[in-house]
């Protein structure tokens, strides 16, 4: 650098092309850039959550028109079967794995991504994901599902962890005065990446499927090459800002809040602290309560509401012919698409409101409300008014999102910026831990209370509900308990310059911002914002016409 932000051709010389080194913005870039690059990765690794779109045509892809079953099949010999049509049951081991594999990369590899940087971790998860969808195109061509598991399971979950934690750190480093909204417009993304991605594979498989193949491995190569065109532009759309930079007139608001830190703590101390086990606490109670819902939102509106979904309000669920059931069926896929709509406001609503009122105040919010909506929805289920129902369960699947997006703002105002893109990836332990929680408590309470004679209706899910608010006032007491952290646990500046060294500004104070991060929605920002933009409201309006014309 021969001044602040600038650069010479010789201060890059042995810099490789996706190197940290390589992406220090320079004066006149406009930090409005990086959420739509953000979200290009995330809108396309969001297709996690849609990939159930594929379980039925896979069911089918030996017998075409009709599985060809094999009474004798087990979980071991399925995985290596050529005559045999797959379960559900048996695919859906691969939505298991994302969200396994996705945790766990995130927190064994979010140290490195911190030292190479979002550009090179953008595109090994570009090549990890569509690499791995590839290869289960391949395992759909030679009927291999452990080709499938492997590739879009493991390889692909790989790839989610590492899309998911890149954009993290860099745009809370871009927007110290907007944590939560920057976050918030990322992780948005993810939720909404199976709002494109479903209806585009339908569309594709519609489109290639024939009298001898139902489409899915044409549908898995050519989204994975769309995938990929995207994910790397977003990659090489990343920037960093130098060591040092803040938004032109912002100072860090210390005397505001004794909750949000100006110094930094060191990744290797991060779960040393009892302050990190309580937010995985808050992480986890939160999302287990949402995501048990979301695995329950169908039965449980077709089960407790049954005859009235029709026109039938005397007729319960056990009463419905085989037709009533399928129509039903149909209403309550409305339901979860409507779930959805929810989730993705929310992870930019929550995540914006914490940046006035506070990350703690937030889950505060998120729990209070959510107790108060789980222990009303037995009453509003009894009355039957589906109107309060489904408001309530969207504004608590508004919550369960929010919560996802304002978890890594509350991060950095504990532990500072430095590494908070690496304790990120560490704590999405704790959404591999709710994914498998959340799930078998509500359905093993469903299972008992069947056994137990319970019939299909509301009182049902009357204990799960109870049972899921004490879950978020476990949660309530855990975000209680987080305060500031002490001194002892932050490094001191010789310690953060040493590590910001190689990208430090040189004689830069540390306040300016030298034309750097300025500027607004420009023709450039604009492009980059429709680029995304317009993909994530076509999938919104193939939600909402789908919603509207089931409930409407």
């Amino acid at each position: 650098m021969t001044a602040a932000g600038t650069r010479t051709d010789g201060a890059l010389a042995g810099v490789g092309l996706l190197d940290r080194e390589r992406i220090v913005a320079r004066p006149g870039f406009n930090r409005w850039l990086v959420p739509p690059a953000a979200l290009a990765i995330h809108l396309c690794i969001g297709m996690a959550y849609g990939f159930s779109v594929f379980w039925l045509p896979l069911s089918k892809s030996l017998g075409i028109t009709a599985s060809t079953a094999c009474p004798d099949l087990t979980l071991a010999s399925a995985l290596f079967t050529t005559t045999c049509d797959w379960r559900v049951a048996d695919l859906g081991w691969i939505y298991t794995l994302f969200f396994v594999l996705l945790g766990s990369s995130a927190a064994i590899w979010g140290g490195w991504l911190e030292r190479a940087g979002p550009r090179k971790a953008g595109v090994v998860s570009a090549c990890c994901w569509c690499g791995g969808i590839i290869l289960a195109a391949i395992g759909v061509i030679t009927h291999q599902l452990w080709m499938m598991w492997l590739g879009a399971g493991v390889i692909g979950g790989i790839g989610l962890g590492l899309g998911y934690i890149s954009p993290v750190s860099t745009l809370i480093k871009w927007f110290p005065d907007r944590r939560g909204m920057a976050t918030g417009m990322a992780i948005m993304g993810f939720g909404g990446g199976a709002m494109i991605g479903a209806p585009l594979a339908n569309l594709l498989m519609n489109t290639f499927k024939t009298d001898t193949s139902v489409g899915v491995w044409q549908t898995f190569i050519v989204m994975a090459v769309i995938y990929f065109v995207f994910m790397m532009g977003g990659a090489f759309g990343y920037r960093i800002p130098p060591a040092g930079w803040r938004p032109e007139g912002w100072t860090p608001p210390a005397a505001k809040s004794t909750m949000i830190t100006t110094k930094h703590v060191h990744l290797r101390n991060a779960h040393r602290t009892k302050q990190f086990w309580l937010i995985w606490a808050v992480l986890c109670l939160n999302v287990s309560a949402g995501i048990g819902v979301l695995g329950m939102a169908s039965p449980m509106l077709q089960e407790i509401f049954a005859g009235s979904l029709i026109g039938l309000p005397d007729v319960g669920f056990a009463q419905l012919d085989a037709g009533q059931k399928a129509s039903i069926a149909t209403i309550a896929a409305g339901f979860a698409g409507l779930l959805s709509l929810f989730n993705i406001g929310g992870r930019f609503f929550w995540a914006s409101l914490s940046d006035k009122i506070g990350r703690k105040n937030t889950y505060y919010c998120f729990f209070v409300l959510g107790i108060v909506l789980y222990a009303l929805a037995p009453t509003f289920a009894g009355m039957g008014n589906k109107a309060l129902f489904v408001l309530s369960f969207g504004i608590i699947l508004s919550m369960y999102g929010g919560g996802f997006a304002t978890i890594p703002a509350y991060l950095a105002d504990i532990f500072g910026t430095q590494f908070v893109g690496a304790i990120h990836g560490r704590l999405l332990t704790a959404w591999a831990t709710a994914g498998i929680v959340g799930p078998v408590i509500v359905n093993y309470i469903r299972e008992a209370q069947i056994a137990a004679g319970v019939a299909p209706g509301p009182t049902l899910y009357t204990g799960t509900m109870y049972i899921l608010a004490g879950m978020l006032a476990l949660g309530l007491i855990a975000n209680a308990l987080i305060r500031p952290l002490s001194d002892k646990w932050f490094m001191s500046d010789d310690e953060v310059a040493a590590l910001q060294a190689k990208s430090a500004a040189v004689n830069a104070g540390p306040t300016g911002s030298f034309g750097i991060g300025t500027g607004g929605l420009d023709a450039k920002a604009m492009l980059a914002w429709a680029v995304v933009g317009i993909p994530l409201l076509w999938g919104v309006w193939v939600t909402l016409r789908a919603t509207f014309a089931l409930f409407g």
